[in-house]
């Protein structure tokens, strides 16, 4: 019965505390909207999300996590350094496609993610087939190396926790 009327607690508790957040109060009028808001928005939403998500390797995901925090700050710093560098090494950006074996659509989705939070990379495009992904690069001297990068560091890792 509660699976039913809550089917991702988790993300109803997420939609709680944001409804709570963004008004700046905990009023029981906004705590019952908000509850109101949390149980309804997921059972409206249930159509768009015909494949439930599976994590086979939760050590694998706080692994990656760890590794995408860590680029974010390194990637931080490289962006900053190619800003402060030379005109010549700030035309240095360019586009890669990048051939995808992950297949699962919460593994692809997550990848873009990754890929546009990491700073000097954005998502541009996934392929219809799913069987590419074009990304832009800020810094692109060598396309195999971001190719090879990303595929090791994040595809893989993926790979694990959604296939």
């Amino acid at each position: 019965m509660i699976k039913r009327l809550v089917p991702w607690p988790l993300i109803s508790v997420f939609l709680l505390a944001m409804w709570l957040l963004l008004n700046q109060s905990v009023s029981p009028g906004h705590i019952l909207l908000g509850a109101a808001l949390a149980i309804a928005l997921p059972l409206w939403t249930a159509s768009l999300r015909p494949v439930q998500a599976r994590l086979r390797r939760p050590g694998t995901a706080l692994r990656l996590l760890g590794i995408v925090l860590v680029d974010s700050i390194r990637s931080n710093i490289d962006v900053a350094r190619v800003i402060l560098a030379s005109r010549e090494r700030r035309d240095n950006s360019g586009f890669i496609r990048l051939p995808l074996a992950l297949q699962d659509p919460h593994g692809v989705a997550t990848l873009a993610i990754i890929l546009t939070a990491i700073p000097g990379t954005v998502c541009v495009e996934l392929a219809d087939d799913r069987s590419s992904i074009t990304i832009h690069v800020l810094d692109l001297d060598d396309e195999q190396y971001w190719i090879d990068t990303i595929k090791n560091r994040y595809e893989k890792p993926l790979m694990e926790i959604f296939q």
